[in-house]
């Protein structure tokens, strides 16, 4: 086992690891409880997700040899455990690296986005695997946060190689390959319901090599965004959760319930009536460059009623 601290007070803005993990960016991480995604923080609970040996390089899409990663906030500092030297790992997954202080000084005078940012102190984006993050948003569709969970942990369990490390069995997501083996028959059982047919095609077009997520983190925002609709299931806002959570596009701003409900209570000159001009007459509001990180701040800020 390896195992490795980073002090907290080294991380420009410092690091709150429970609302990074559990504020609707990431399904991919399991909380040692159980109780992910109940709303129910628990102050130094490990963190686990299984990531490719890519990790590093940009895209960390599981691999069948993958590498267990834990993390917990212990006295001060993330504490990590791994099946592998993992602190650059964990640095690219959680973002450690951001500025956070510098992202926030750098938004726009907007009362709203003072408010989420102060109630919210330390949450980072996330750096997922690009194809199970699509995965993820694509069963995100009319969903509650704790219920996508569920089924990605769950094609996890049924489709995912496991993995033994320290006395426990932890399960990678699935790869493009064995989740296209999957009938829809048996997706519907394991409760995706009309998605199925979305996840089984994706996986099917990423295996055979028609498309990868990745392929659009080279490409401009817009064109990422459309390249991305290519894929079955995925309309402009999934495409968009994809982009600000895996690709590295800090710009994208993904108009989902809460957002919309935001436009129209705080910023109604933004709707422009198609997603395209409101999602960017809204990024403009929010401070262009960073606006994903101003979206993930009032996204969470809204849905937990802080």
């Amino acid at each position: 086992m390896e195992t490795g601290t980073i002090p907290i007070d080294e991380l420009a803005g410092g690091l709150d690891l429970y609302r990074t993990l559990e504020s609707g960016q990431s399904y991919l991480w399991r909380r040692d409880d159980g109780e992910m995604y109940t709303d129910t923080p628990a102050p130094g609970a490990w963190y686990s997700t299984v990531v490719g040996s890519d990790a590093v390089s940009g895209d960390s899409d599981a691999a069948s040899a993958g590498d267990v990663i834990r993390v917990r906030i212990r006295a001060g500092d993330l504490e990590w455990e791994s099946t592998t030297d993992a602190e650059p790992i964990v640095r690219r997954l959680l973002r450690l690296d951001d500025d956070l202080e510098a992202i926030v000084a750098a938004g726009p005078d907007d009362p709203l986005l003072h408010e989420a940012y102060e109630a919210h102190r330390g949450m980072r984006l996330v750096a997922d695997p690009s194809f199970g993050c699509l995965i993820s948003f694509i069963c995100s569709a009319q969903m509650r946060v704790g219920r996508i969970h569920t089924m990605v942990s769950t094609l996890a369990t049924e489709y995912g190689d496991e993995i033994d490390f320290d006395g426990e069995t932890y399960h990678a997501f699935p790869t493009p390959e064995r989740l296209a083996t999957a009938t829809e028959a048996e997706l519907r059982e394991l409760g995706l319901g009309y998605r199925a047919p979305y996840v089984v095609r994706t996986a099917e077009m990423v295996a055979t090599g028609e498309a990868h997520p990745a392929e659009a983190r080279d490409l401009t925002y817009e064109d990422a965004r459309e390249y991305l609709t290519r894929f079955v299931g995925v309309g402009d806002k999934v495409a968009d959760c994809v982009l600000l959570f895996s690709l590295d596009f800090d710009e994208a701003v993904p108009l989902d319930t809460w957002l919309k409900s935001a436009i129209e209570e705080y910023y109604p000159d933004c709707d422009r009536g198609t997603y395209a001009d409101t999602s960017r007459a809204l990024r403009e509001r929010l401070g262009g460059e960073y606006a994903g990180y101003a979206q993930t701040y009032v996204f969470h800020h809204l849905r937990t009623g802080a």
